[in-house]
């Protein structure tokens, strides 16, 4: 699919600036997640958000269509003696877990890939607990160097709307930087 990431840039998936300008403990710091608490994370990649979820709670899954991400998270999940972690082969559009699984989910810099969105919403929707919350990190739509074609993007203002669309409530929009968007919704 045109719009997935290649394996083959994990490097670009965890960097200084990154972490500068999404640091995981500080944004996971918004969903108030608590010691019992199962954490979905759409689109793991290489564990930017597992891996520090996973010290705040008893179970995280992370979820990645591409078998090499999973295996990389793996690995790195053993070096790094984390234990409480599960990871889940699946698409956004089709997550396989059961219907309100999760407590919290983390979707981040992926749904610029999710096609179509809404079935990726209507996904995330179906595996959160009643009042569970999500993290949504993405790509302003913009011209900028990095990231995604600027073709793939969605707008914040979009992506708020189309989470309200979708059975969410908005809670907060923030800006960390010019080049991210962050969504935390209920």
């Amino acid at each position: 699919m045109e719009k997935r990431f290649n394996p083959e840039n994990l490097h670009r998936l965890d960097n200084p600036e990154k972490r500068k300008a999404l640091p995981p403990e500080k944004l996971l710091g918004q969903l108030n997640i608590q010691e019992n608490d199962t954490v979905v994370d759409l689109g793991a990649g290489a564990g930017y958000f597992t891996i520090p979820a996973a010290k705040f709670c008893q179970k995280v899954y992370a979820v990645d269509v591409e078998p090499k991400m999973l295996g990389h998270l793996e690995a790195k999940l053993s070096e790094e003696a984390v234990t409480n972690v599960v990871t889940v082969e699946g698409q956004i559009e089709k997550i396989p877990l059961e219907d309100q699984f999760a407590d919290h989910v983390i979707a981040s810099l992926v749904m610029h890939e999710v096609e179509p969105l809404q079935d990726g919403l209507k996904e995330m929707n179906r595996i959160l607990k009643p009042g569970g919350r999500v993290l949504c990190v993405e790509w302003e739509k913009k011209p900028m160097e990095q990231g995604p074609p600027l073709k793939h993007r969605i707008h914040s203002s979009d992506l708020v709307k189309f989470f309200e669309q979708y059975g969410f409530s908005v809670e907060e929009l923030m800006f960390p930087n010019d080049q991210f968007y962050v969504i935390i919704a209920q």
